[in-house]
């Protein structure tokens, strides 16, 4: 047995010294965290102020010592940045402190007809309404590099895929521009968040609302918001707008995601479809050929982090009873975390997307491979002989396997091997069963003809100018 002196605080073990009071401060303070909300705090803080005045609730002088105090701590913020005071909790007591040394009395009036509760929710839907603003600006610059992208490259034929077999001949361009139009259902998705979540729960107070006369349309309209939250106990509770940011969040983190899978694959010595710049490679600690796609797969890697910040918050809220609960205060760690990364991983995507080089020869190449064409043969059945097209599909499966059998391409055979499959097929032109006469002849809406990739590139363009 040890000669150690027991001491009744070694049960928390040696960091907590003093006991469970440390872990209590430790546990139940934000700050590090929420400090983040700095500059949302100080502009709620400052509607609140001026509608306070304005109401009668405080005198003219105290919201104007508010106001001034106020101003002065976004300086020190701006300069210093925020200190981490752990028995403040989080930044409204971190606030309110500082504000109390700066003006002494008048500090303790701003706290009335409000809570934390509703300061809380109050500030974070500012931030996240930011963060809409600032995810379309970022979407909308990895589009932009997309059109260029797609718009050099209109006719530069490469296979494309299903199953990550050769499938059909496609251009570059309409790849590229596929992921334009993900881009644009993301950048969609983050306005209809921004536009459902734009009501202010400020004035909700605890969650019950306020026996002061206040007016939370003032307040509401000063923050920028549509109108006030209807409910008090829904406003205070509320995080849908949370749980719906990271799912947008999410889905576009998702769509970054196959885009870096395809640069990974695409840079690779079995593709060679792509070379990527020594600014989004590494090199092997062991093997000097190494060029390593590391930015690619860390975006890819950085979704399954988003995706699990999403899936917690949804597991956070789920069992939460009306109103606040402290769980809560663990809704805004895994967001401010899932926003980073994505943020990190549209500049990423966008500086490889606008520097890659393509290698449209190599492309080329491949998609002529695995008889891509075979389709456009039996569509040539239908077109010119009325057959149905199973049994177009039927007789050109015929023909491919007479191909497998010589070890030779579709364009390879003579008028003469195609008729012995069926007489109809004697007055097909070897040019229909080329990749670039399937590509040129794909002209359907939204099809990957270059006339049409050169239609959506100019439409693109249009919608981003606006």
């Amino acid at each position: 047995m040890s000669g150690r002196k027991s001491d009744s605080s070694s049960i928390w073990g040696g960091r907590f010294g003093a006991g469970p009071d440390a872990i209590m401060r430790e546990i139940n303070a934000s700050i590090p965290v929420d400090k983040r909300l700095w500059r949302q705090d100080l502009a709620g803080s400052r509607a609140h102020a001026r509608m306070l005045a304005d109401c009668g609730i405080i005198s003219a002088p105290d919201a104007e010592a508010i106001l001034s105090g106020l101003d002065q701590i976004e300086a020190e913020y701006e300069a210093g940045g925020v200190p981490e005071h752990i028995e403040l909790e989080d930044i409204h007591m971190q606030v309110e402190t500082r504000l109390k040394e700066l003006i002494g009395e008048p500090a303790g009036r701003l706290h009335t007809a409000r809570s934390r509760n509703d300061q809380v929710a109050t500030d974070f839907r500012l931030w996240v309404r930011d963060a809409c603003t600032a995810a379309d600006t970022a979407l909308k610059g990895l589009q932009a590099a997309l059109v260029a992208r797609a718009e050099e490259h209109a006719d530069s034929v490469m296979p494309g895929f299903t199953h990550l077999q050769v499938a059909q001949p496609v251009t570059l361009g309409h790849h590229l521009l596929a992921y334009y139009e993900m881009a644009k259902r993301d950048r969609s998705r983050f306005a209809d968040c921004a536009r459902r979540l734009n009501q202010s729960p400020l004035g909700s107070a605890a969650l019950a609302g306020t026996s002061f006369p206040i007016d939370r349309a003032a307040t509401a309209k000063a923050l920028g918001f549509d109108a006030p939250t209807a409910n008090s106990m829904d406003g205070v509770s509320d995080r849908d707008f949370a749980v719906e940011f990271l799912g947008c969040v999410a889905q576009a983190a998702i769509h970054l995601s196959r885009l870096a899978e395809e640069m990974i694959l695409w840079s690779s010595q079995p593709f060679g479809f792509v070379k990527l710049p020594d600014a989004w490679s590494t090199g092997s600690s062991i093997m000097p050929q190494k060029r390593n796609p590391d930015a690619a797969e860390l975006v890819r890697g950085h979704t399954g982090r988003i995706i699990g910040a999403f899936t917690g918050l949804m597991i956070t809220m789920k069992g939460l009873p009306l109103t606040y609960s402290k769980d809560m205060q663990d809704d805004k760690a895994p967001l401010f975390e899932a926003w980073d990364l994505l943020d990190l991983s549209l500049a990423a995507m966008t500086g490889m997307v606008s520097t890659v080089t393509f290698l449209p020869q190599r492309m080329r190449a491949v998609a002529g491979t695995g008889f891509s064409t075979a389709t456009d043969l039996a569509d040539w059945l239908v077109r010119d002989h009325g057959l149905p097209f199973r049994e177009a599909h039927h007789i050109t499966g015929a023909v491919v396997k007479l191909c497998e059998e010589r070890g030779i391409a579709l364009e390879a055979l003579t008028p003469e091997d195609l008729a012995s499959i069926d007489s109809r097929l004697k007055d097909c032109t070897l040019p229909d069963l080329s990749v670039d006469g399937s590509v040129n002849s794909r002209t359907s809406a939204g099809g990957t003809a270059p006339l049409r990739v050169g239609e959506a590139v100019a439409l693109a363009k249009q919608e981003l100018s606006t």
